[in-house]
């Protein structure tokens, strides 16, 4: 690992925390593909095609954290019984109304920015700048994407706080 610089022991740390946000993907991806083939409703077309578009976008990441782990020159974990027992999040029922998935999902937005801050705080100890920006754009985007699920559940007459 001399190439990138970086003190392996300190890099274990990181890597650890990679492993537990690659085990929380795995399980929000799977959460979205059940949300994605169960939703039903007056809802259904806008959802069944955001939960669509989100869980792209988690597999997507998936893989960008396993990639970033070999980097890292680390093993990812790679099996399903690993990432339900590191995972921050729990898997869900299929039988959800479409604003009880939407609340699920921004719950598990919070435990995956906690998650992803763990990460960006275990690189920064270790000087992992590859890391830092690869998290730091994932915890810019789940916030933007709470953001508008928030929006959705929001009634007309809401309205954010002035300052």
């Amino acid at each position: 690992m001399n190439y990138l610089n970086l003190d392996k022991d300190k890099t274990e740390k990181t890597v650890q925390e990679l492993n537990v946000l690659l085990s929380d993907y795995h399980v929000y991806y799977q959460k979205l593909r059940n949300f994605h083939w169960n939703v039903v409703g007056k809802n259904f077309f806008d959802l069944h095609i955001k939960f669509e578009e989100m869980y792209d976008d988690a597999k997507l990441k998936v893989d960008e954290i396993a990639e970033r782990i070999l980097t890292l020159r680390y093993q990812p974990t790679s099996n399903l019984s690993e990432y339900l027992k590191k995972s921050n999040l729990k898997e869900s029922k299929s039988e959800h109304t479409d604003v009880e998935m939407v609340n699920t999902l921004l719950e598990d937005h919070g435990t995956l920015i906690q998650q992803m801050r763990k990460v960006v705080e275990r690189a920064d100890k270790a000087g992992d700048e590859g890391t830092i920006d690869l998290i730091g754009a994932y915890i810019r985007e789940l916030e933007k994407t709470s953001w508008m699920l928030d929006a959705w559940r929001m009634n007309t007459s809401d309205n954010h706080q002035s300052v």
